[in-house]
Protein backbone atom coordinates (compact mmCIF):
# COMPACT_ATOMS: atom_id res chain seq x y z
CA UNK A 1 0.00 0.00 0.00
CA UNK A 2 1.35 3.44 -0.93
CA UNK A 3 0.66 6.57 1.03
CA UNK A 4 0.34 10.08 -0.25
CA UNK A 5 3.17 12.48 0.48
CA UNK A 6 2.71 14.66 3.53
CA UNK A 7 1.48 18.13 2.66
CA UNK A 8 3.29 21.13 4.01
CA UNK A 9 1.21 24.22 4.83
CA UNK A 10 1.56 27.02 2.31
CA UNK A 11 3.15 24.92 -0.42
CA UNK A 12 0.35 25.36 -2.96
CA UNK A 13 2.44 26.65 -5.84
CA UNK A 14 0.42 29.85 -5.96
CA UNK A 15 2.66 32.72 -7.03
CA UNK A 16 0.42 35.80 -6.75
CA UNK A 17 -1.80 36.69 -3.85
CA UNK A 18 -4.28 39.56 -4.17
CA UNK A 19 -3.36 42.50 -1.95
CA UNK A 20 -5.22 42.78 1.31
CA UNK A 21 -7.41 45.88 1.45
CA UNK A 22 -5.93 48.57 3.67
CA UNK A 23 -7.97 49.70 6.63
CA UNK A 24 -10.04 52.76 5.78
CA UNK A 25 -9.46 52.55 2.01
CA UNK A 26 -12.62 52.03 -0.07
CA UNK A 27 -12.72 49.16 -2.53
CA UNK A 28 -12.55 49.73 -6.27
CA UNK A 29 -16.23 48.76 -6.65
CA UNK A 30 -17.28 51.25 -3.98
CA UNK A 31 -15.25 54.04 -5.60
CA UNK A 32 -16.83 53.33 -9.01
CA UNK A 33 -20.31 53.34 -7.48
CA UNK A 34 -19.62 56.59 -5.64
CA UNK A 35 -18.27 58.26 -8.79
CA UNK A 36 -21.47 57.36 -10.66
CA UNK A 37 -23.58 58.75 -7.83
CA UNK A 38 -21.56 61.97 -7.77
CA UNK A 39 -22.07 62.46 -11.53
CA UNK A 40 -25.83 62.00 -11.15
CA UNK A 41 -25.87 64.45 -8.23
CA UNK A 42 -23.97 67.10 -10.22
CA UNK A 43 -26.28 66.72 -13.25
CA UNK A 44 -29.35 67.06 -11.03
CA UNK A 45 -27.85 70.07 -9.24
CA UNK A 46 -27.09 71.78 -12.57
CA UNK A 47 -30.68 71.24 -13.78
CA UNK A 48 -32.29 72.50 -10.55
CA UNK A 49 -30.24 75.75 -10.36
CA UNK A 50 -32.16 78.82 -11.57
CA UNK A 51 -30.35 81.25 -13.85
CA UNK A 52 -29.03 84.04 -11.59
CA UNK A 53 -26.93 86.12 -14.03
CA UNK A 54 -28.67 89.46 -13.35
CA UNK A 55 -28.35 89.44 -9.53
CA UNK A 56 -25.65 91.29 -7.56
Amino acid sequence: MTTLPRRTPGATGRRHTPPEPQHGVPSRELRKRAAGGWERFMRRFAVEQPDVEGET
